[in-house]
């Protein structure tokens, strides 16, 4: 059974920081990307970053570049989003994803 769970959110200040896991199961880790997507209330999910495993290459929505890191512990199957210079806008439950597969989302609040 495929699961994903993230953890790691919280209520920071604007300016702060945040380290966002997500630890994968029940898949091989070096198949596809795994994802971070963000929804805030009444908005669509977007998709922030996502990084490949295998060779750690990553791709950044331009909302979060230079803000946001994405890397991957390939021995623990967990995807870290470390989250910089957070922003009120930053806010929302990001969710974790591989192909077909999500997690529970963990919330990021921030206040200004």
């Amino acid at each position: 059974e495929v699961q994903l769970v993230e953890s790691g959110g919280g209520l920071v200040q604007a300016g702060g920081s945040l380290r966002l896991s997500c630890v994968a199961s029940g898949f091989s880790f070096d198949d596809y990307a795994i994802g971070w997507f963000r929804q805030a209330p009444g908005k669509a999910r977007t998709g922030i970053s996502c990084i490949r495993p295998t060779d750690s290459s990553a791709y950044y929505a331009d909302l979060v570049k230079g803000r946001f890191t994405i890397s991957s512990d390939n021995a623990k199957k967990t995807v870290y989003l470390q989250v910089n210079n957070l922003k009120p806008e930053d806010s929302g439950v990001y969710y974790c994803n591989h192909l077909m597969y999500w997690g529970q989302g963990t919330q990021v609040t921030v206040s200004s």
